[in-house]
C-alpha cells in the first residue's frame, strides 16, 4: 500500500507534479522501538509520517517521571514542529514505543517546495489545521474528561492499545498513575 500517497490525498490532493516533487524529499525509515527520533536540546530537521508502529512525544518532569503529551498511531505526522519553526532545540523526547516504519521528510526542502507552490502551502497549511485541531482536542480532554472517560476514549480511537503498549505509557499519556489504571481497568471489568 502506498502510504504517502494515502496521507497526502487524506489531507488535500496534490497536482500529479508537486506530488512528485513533495515525494522526492520523503525517506523510507525504520526503527526499533526505544529509537529516539528527536532527543532534549537537539534542533530537528525533518519531521515524520508514522505508517506502522506507536510513537510518542513526552518531556521529564522535575521529579524524573515521564509525561507523555502525544502518542502516534498510522497513518500520522510527527515531529518536534516548534522546534522545526523556531530553529531552537526541542524540550521534548519523540521516541519510538514499538517498532516503527516511517517516511522521514527534511522540513527545509519542504518549506522552499510551499515557498515554489501554492498547491504545498495549502498542504501545508491543512496540516497546521490539523495539529491545532488536535492539540485543542487534547487539552480539552484533559481538562473535562475524567481519566475513565479519556481511558475509554483513548480504546474507542485505539482499540487494541493494551496490546500495543505498556500501561505505564498509557497512564502516562491519560495523565495519571498506572495504579490509577489498573484500578480504572479493573472498574470497567466487574461493571
Amino acid at each position: 500500500m502506498d502510504y504517502f500517497r494515502l496521507f497526502v490525498d487524506n489531507i488535500y490532493k496534490l497536482s500529479p507534479e508537486v506530488f512528485e516533487q513533495f515525494k522526492s524529499l520523503v525517506v523510507a525509515k525504520k526503527f526499533n522501538k526505544k529509537h529516539k527520533v528527536v532527543s532534549i536540546g537537539t534542533t530537528p530537521k525533518h519531521f515524520y509520517i508514522l505508517t506502522s508502529g506507536v510513537s510518542r512525544a513526552y518531556t521529564i518532569d522535575n521529579k524524573g517521571n515521564e509525561r507523555i503529551r502525544t502518542l502516534f498511531t498510522p497513518i500520522s505526522t510527527f515531529g518536534c514542529l516548534t522546534s522545526l519553526i523556531t530553529k531552537k532545540p526541542s524540550k521534548h523526547i519523540y521516541d519510538c514505543i514499538t517498532d516503527c516504519e516511517m517516511y522521514e521528510v527534511d522540513y527545509n526542502k519542504f518549506i522552499e517546495l510551499t515557498e515554489k507552490s501554492h498547491e504545498a502551502a495549502l498542504f501545508l497549511a491543512k496540516v497546521h489545521e490539523l495539529i491545532f485541531l488536535k492539540i485543542i482536542k487534547r487539552i480539552n480532554e484533559l481538562a473535562v474528561l475524567s481519566a475513565t472517560e479519556r481511558y475509554l476514549k483513548l480504546k474507542q480511537e485505539i482499540p487494541n492499545i493494551d496490546n500495543l503498549i505498556q500501561q505505564y505509557h498509557i497512564a502516562s499519556y491519560l495523565n495519571i498513575t498506572p495504579v490509577q489504571l489498573s484500578r480504572i481497568r479493573k472498574s470497567l471489568l466487574t461493571n
